[in-house]
């Protein structure tokens, strides 16, 4: 799938080709905001990662973390959200 990007005001998020697609990309292929980069590998995928987000502060923030782990269980019970692999789009 590639980089994974969240929408800092609506909790959004899709990956850097869909982005592209909808010509929300700039010269460098780096969409503006309020789209944000979610840190993690570029080559990550929904079949080994899950995709999360969260509202601290008045702002959606994202991550990914690898499936079935301790720490996917730890981030959920600290308010963390699973986006579901079909909203994942612009």
């Amino acid at each position: 799938m590639g980089v994974f990007f969240v929408n800092t005001q609506d909790g959004r998020v899709a990956t850097g080709g869909q982005l592209a697609e909808a010509g929300l990309v700039d010269e460098r292929f780096k969409p503006p905001a309020p789209w944000h980069p979610i840190q993690g590998p570029s080559d990550a995928s929904t079949m080994w990662y899950s995709v999360l987000r969260k509202r601290e502060r008045g702002v959606f923030i994202g991550t990914l973390c690898i499936r079935h782990s301790e720490r996917l269980d730890l981030l959920r019970e600290r308010g963390w959200e699973e986006v579901p692999i079909e909203e994942i789009a612009v």
